[in-house]
């Protein structure tokens, strides 16, 4: 699979002003719905449950 970002050039991120590498603190592609392993199961498992976000549907139908 392949990506493309807007902030590459040459391997620079123009946005944090640092060599690219995707996934890293800052990245836009960090935030999107990919997941970018850290080479250790357990820990990729646990951010993954941390980024989780529940939504409670019920409650925002009753609020609108």
């Amino acid at each position: 699979m392949g990506w493309t970002c807007q902030h590459d050039y040459k391997g620079q991120c123009k946005l944090v002003k640092k060599p690219c590498v995707p996934g890293m603190k800052g990245c836009t592609l960090k935030s999107s719905e990919y997941i970018f392993s850290s080479g250790s199961y357990e820990n990729d498992k646990k951010a993954q449950e941390e980024n989780t976000q529940q939504i409670d549907f019920a409650a925002l139908a009753k609020s609108n």
